[in-house]
């Protein structure tokens, strides 16, 4: 099925920015097999290219992983580090879709993640929340979309053993992008 950009209200091709004063990229992983750390990434750009048809649609996503934020500097510092993402080497995490499909209520965005120089396929659900013109004369939609990955799969294999059984960290790391994008101007 094919979705036309037109049957989509107010939203009008080419490429929307992402207004990062108004989005979230956050992530969560179990620890300790007893509950879940949270966090965010602060900064990160964001096109959404939008074509004649939603199938035609583009996303493309860059990520900051110095700005990881679990509100725990110590914490932070290691995940930034070699036995995580390497952010010294790889200071990028990277998102190419690949294809865009569904409706606006049932989005599928599949795409090439890349950490930690390790590409793998990825596939988000969500939705693209409609389309408003705020009262400052600003277009906006936003995509909401969330994924879950697993960390050995792009070599972040860093853990330490539990003295009951376990690891301290999990190896599924769930995302979620909520991202209102500002429209091209004219």
């Amino acid at each position: 099925m094919t979705t036309s950009i037109e049957q989509i209200q107010g939203l009008q091709q080419g490429v929307w920015t992402a207004d990062a004063s108004h989005s979230h990229v956050a992530w969560s992983v179990r620890h300790a097999g007893i509950s879940k750390v949270r966090g965010t990434f602060d900064s990160f750009t964001s096109t959404l290219n939008v074509g004649e048809t939603l199938e035609q649609t583009s996303v493309v996503t860059d990520i900051d992983v110095a700005s990881i934020n679990s509100k725990d500097e110590n914490r932070d510092g290691h995940v930034r580090g070699a036995d995580f993402f390497d952010a010294e080497n790889h200071p990028t995490i990277s998102f190419r879709s690949t294809s865009v499909s569904g409706t606006p209520d049932d989005l599928t965005i599949t795409g090439e993640l890349t950490i930690r120089g390790t590409t793998q396929e990825v596939t988000l659900t969500g939705e693209l929340s409609g389309v408003v013109t705020d009262p400052f004369g600003i277009t906006r939609t936003g995509v909401n979309a969330s994924t879950s990955i697993s960390r050995k799969a792009f070599g972040i294999t860093w853990n330490a053993a539990l003295e009951a059984g376990g690891v301290l960290v999990g190896d599924k790391v769930t995302i979620d992008l909520d991202v209102e994008y500002v429209a091209p101007q004219a």
